[in-house]
């Protein structure tokens, strides 16, 4: 497992590439470990690069 800090695109690729072929992982083992790990650095570097701003309050009341 070499799980490193994503900086670019590249990285960011690389662990959503990664994170597929974990997708089946069990909990608890070295894959799950690994999966969890690439999980909440992909959700820190999209939160960071990607964005969502709040919905609109009024944009809401319409639904």
């Amino acid at each position: 497992m070499d799980i490193r800090p994503i900086k670019t695109k590249e990285d960011y690729k690389a662990a959503i590439i990664r994170i597929e072929e974990l997708w089946v992982a069990k909990k608890d083992t070295p894959e799950g470990d690994e999966f969890d790990l690439l999980v909440t650095l992909v959700e820190s570097y999209e939160m960071k690069h990607f964005p969502i701003a709040p919905p609109d309050p009024i944009d809401s009341s319409k639904v």
